[in-house]
């Protein structure tokens, strides 16, 4: 099984199998995620479900507010799989690179996905924290709470939608990443009010984004 998984992870995780002792517990999530994933569904699947996904996100954006990304089994696979590590592994390198430390407390992470990029945050830190994660797909929210549990995360996650959400004082810091590009104008407007409202009593906001004019002209 390991030997098969192995494989597999050097399709779909781009040779993300990482080799450190105190990584373990993101080769164990590695694994497991294919385990979870590839039950149902062949690796051609997924990697066809993956270039679908891929083009909604570059083609289609508008399809996005739908739930487009998580509207098929395939896609919710690719997305776990493929874009789930890279956004742990990318927020967790931004963390570092930045310093962006919190001293206890709560991660609120909006729009919050697979729980990914809220993980990343907390798998970095030296001290221990919780991460509250929110997310209007159902769907989502439930692959973040096995997200949390797999990783050994203090976190919890719930139905929500984050342009409505209201940050608690007792929150330490919030994060929004990969969300203020898939959200239209007046959401976004919403969203970056709560953001800075937030960092006005001071919790520490990271916003994470690429930076591509063409996919995020709102830069």
């Amino acid at each position: 099984m390991v030997h098969r998984a192995n494989k597999r992870s050097d399709g779909l995780h781009g040779g993300l199998i990482l080799t450190a002792s105190n990584n373990d517990r993101l080769n164990s999530w590695l694994l497991a995620l294919e385990e979870r994933h590839l039950a149902n569904l062949t690796f051609s699947e997924v990697t066809r479900a993956l270039r679908a996904l891929s083009s909604t996100y570059v083609e289609r954006r508008h399809a996005l507010k739908r739930g487009a990304a998580l509207d098929s089994a395939g896609k919710r696979a690719a997305f776990a799989l493929f874009y789930g590590p890279l956004h742990l592994l990318t927020v967790r390198h931004i963390v570092a690179a930045i310093d962006a430390r919190v001293s206890g407390g709560v991660i609120v992470d909006l729009g919050c996905g697979t729980g990914t990029a809220g993980a990343g945050w907390a798998l970095e830190q030296g001290t221990e924290v919780r991460v509250s994660g929110l997310d209007r797909h159902r769907v989502a929210v439930e692959e973040a709470r096995w997200t949390y549990s797999q990783l050994d995360v203090r976190g919890s996650a719930r139905h929500g939608d984050a342009a409505r959400m209201h940050v608690p004082a007792h929150a330490t810091a919030v994060l929004a990443a990969y969300l203020l590009n898939e959200v239209d104008d007046a959401t976004r407007v919403r969203i970056w009010t709560t953001l800075r409202a937030a960092a006005d009593r001071g919790a520490q906001v990271l916003v994470v984004e690429p930076i591509s004019r063409a996919l995020t002209p709102w830069w």
